[in-house]
């Protein structure tokens, strides 16, 4: 019994020092699943012609899946076998569930850690009673995310199996294997073209996306999506705000590739109308860091690049397993700038007030990462002799772990390839621990120091 109990004290001791530095606990974690992969990647079962993938190569794919995002370096379904595929499936699916049972677990860590009127609040935005409940949390994270896979990939097995004539156990592979990226916001395909065969083909356009949305918007918030659908006036304000952008960006976003591309003859131009909203949608939808493509993106305009670079800059949910600096920063960011314009002294969302502390973790969030893809835009600009258009569309979509490229992510020599893989776990790794950091890292000042002036602009 001693024994035991000194087992259970030192797991005690040492799971509650993970909770102290959830940086590192969640850093650590991420870099063991990508060095596992890897080595399971270069294993010589995992490729097709069953010669050992290169190390930059495993790593690469490893990192790609693991980080959710999607980019590549070689065509997945020539380049893996079946078991290579199976692994980075499986990689994804560790990711995804990673994510979002990660990002609620430091939720309620925060929670634990402020004063007692920070965290009544925090426990009603996230409906997350204590960390006891922590076990209930997990459970249900994975029994829905379970959930929404399996009914997306009924409905894309049916229509590869109905449509497409593929036979009953490759179409059942297809779905599962499409399912597991869209829901994951992996953006992993098994077809050279990605999916622009299906550009025109609402079930399997309409089904992706319905599951990069369901994965994209966050655990908290669809959780009461499901309970309360029906009377919005009383969501939290997590939910409203997630939902409002969401709304927002979608809508502007297909409307602004509708009219970019509207009359491009290697986009939109030879598709009808329907067709045309669809594929539109689908190009909106994917920047919330899913990576599927439906149109060639490096025939688009460059205007449509740069929506793209937007679009994926802010990425999806909280606590989902979407990317980027998150739609509900971006929301605190247009109130903060409201209030600024109004001359108010406090910044107000519907009914509540934003703390200052919170105003300021949006803050630094967003200069953090603009400024994380700034260098990695110059020192990609400075390993490859590609163009500033393309290599920041590179590293945007890789630090908000998208997945889309231009096209020239193959063509990279390997520093260009070791720097996209640093920049995909900073950015899946990075914003969720920097958020937790920031708030667990407030302190009561016992005093205040004089005020200065400065000019501002």
């Amino acid at each position: 019994m001693n024994g035991r109990g000194s087992l259970a004290s030192a797991a005690a001791v040492g799971l509650a020092g993970l909770f102290r530095l959830p940086a590192r606990a969640v850093a650590t974690g991420f870099a063991l699943v990508v060095a596992a992969g890897c080595l399971g990647l270069m294993l010589p079962i995992a490729t097709a012609s069953g010669e050992s993938a290169g190390w930059v190569t495993a790593l690469f794919t490893a990192t790609s899946a693991v980080c959710i995002t999607g980019l590549v370096v070689v065509d997945t379904a020539a380049h893996w076998s079946v078991f290579g595929e199976v692994l980075i499936a499986t990689l994804i699916q560790i990711g995804g569930l990673g994510i979002m049972t990660l990002a609620t677990l430091l939720t309620l860590t925060v929670s634990g850690r402020l004063g007692l009127r920070a965290r009544l609040s925090a426990q009603a935005e996230t409906k997350a009673a204590t960390m006891a409940g922590l076990p209930r949390v997990v459970r249900d994270v994975v029994v829905f995310s379970l959930i929404c896979e399996a009914v997306a990939a009924v409905v894309l097995s049916l229509r590869f199996l109905i449509a497409y004539g593929e036979p009953p156990g490759r179409a059942i592979y297809l779905g599962i294997f499409h399912t597991i990226s869209a829901f994951n916001n992996a953006g992993f395909a098994l077809w050279p073209d990605n999916l622009t065969r299906f550009v025109t083909d609402p079930w399997v356009c309409l089904t992706i996306a319905a599951a990069v949305i369901a994965g994209g918007l966050g655990f908290p918030v669809v959780f009461e999506l499901l309970r309360s659908w029906r009377r919005p006036r009383y969501w939290t304000m997590l939910t409203r705000l997630t939902v409002t952008v969401t709304i927002i960006l979608l809508a502007g976003g297909t409307l602004v590739f509708l009219a970019a591309e509207w009359d491009n003859p290697a986009t939109l131009g030879p598709l009808d109308a329907g067709g045309r909203l669809l594929a539109a949608f689908f190009a909106a939808v994917m920047p919330r860091t899913a990576g599927f493509n439906s149109l060639d993106l490096s025939q688009m305009h460059h205007s449509s690049w740069l929506a793209t670079d937007v679009l994926m800059f802010i990425g999806g949910g909280s606590a989902g397993t979407a990317g980027g600096i998150k739609v509900t920063t971006v929301g605190m960011l247009a109130f903060i700038v409201w209030a600024q314009l109004r001359g108010e002294p406090h910044v107000n969302i519907g009914h509540r007030r934003l703390p200052a502390a919170t105003q300021r973790q949006a803050v630094a969030l967003t200069l953090l990462s603009g400024g994380l893809v700034a260098v990695s835009t110059y020192l990609l600009l400075v390993l490859t002799p590609y163009r500033l258009d393309q290599v920041l569309f590179e590293a945007v979509s890789a630090f908000a772990t998208v997945g889309l490229s231009t096209g020239i992510t193959a063509d990279m020599p390997a520093a260009g390839h070791l720097l996209l893989v640093a920049l995909m776990f900073a950015g899946r790794v990075g914003p969720l621990t920097l958020g937790s950091a920031l708030a667990l890292k407030e302190h009561v000042r016992r005093y205040e120091l004089p005020e200065t002036t400065m000019i501002v602009g």
